[in-house]
């Protein structure tokens, strides 16, 4: 069971309401693959005057991971000492980013579960959980963190930042939906985390 603790913020933005008053009212859809590793992220959202910010990580290159270099929201795979998946999200953002998810930051609800769709990748289930904090903390990467980055909603879910990417494949070349910003390329179960707010109704025109 998700307890969901309010933050007061004053003036939150329409997309800060409309994804509050989403999770609170839905029941996050699962799925159930019991050979696949279990994991967790966190989708941290700052409410703040000017538009609503959310924190990404750039994984650092490392061989042997099929993840190396990518973007991606703080998260990682469950340890079997962490209470429950929200705990691992938890515990992994601190980690990665150093930012703590404490009393401050508000626990919306869980988005739906994602899982690879192509054989090439090892099998695992995402559960993503969305987090309301004040302001955006100052991250400080952790070793398999090159860096970590806040970037705007606005931007985020705006058709101007939206790009194909094409990746080479054993006998083939696939694309897929991605957003880059600047230097950012976000594609892949990132993008498909983010793709659930824009069905779930919580982006519209004003929010990006």
């Amino acid at each position: 069971m998700l307890l969901r603790r309010r933050v007061q913020l004053p003036q939150l933005d329409p997309f800060v309401e409309r994804l509050r008053s989403t999770l609170a009212g839905r029941t996050p859809v699962r799925v159930e693959r019991p050979e696949a590793r279990r994991a967790a992220v966190a989708l941290i959202v700052a409410a703040r005057p000017g538009g609503a910010s959310i924190l990404f990580i750039k994984r650092r290159q490392r061989v042997g991971d099929p993840w190396s270099g990518q973007m991606a929201l703080p998260g990682g795979f469950a340890s079997a000492l962490d209470a429950s998946l929200e705990a691992t999200a938890r515990r992994e953002t601190a980690e990665e980013t150093g930012v703590v998810l404490g009393s401050d930051a508000s626990l919306l609800g869980a988005l739906d579960d994602v899982s690879p769709r192509t054989p090439y990748l090892p099998p695992i289930v995402v559960r993503p959980f969305a987090f309301l904090v004040k302001e955006r903390a100052i991250a400080m990467p952790g070793p398999e963190v090159e860096t970590a980055v806040w970037l705007p909603v606005g931007r985020l879910f705006s058709p101007r930042f939206r790009r194909p990417f094409r990746l080479e494949l054993p006998g083939e070349t696939r694309e897929f939906p991605s957003i880059v910003i600047g230097d950012y390329t976000i594609w892949g179960l990132t993008e498909r985390v983010l793709n659930q707010l824009e069905e779930m109704g919580v982006v519209r025109p004003d929010a990006g």
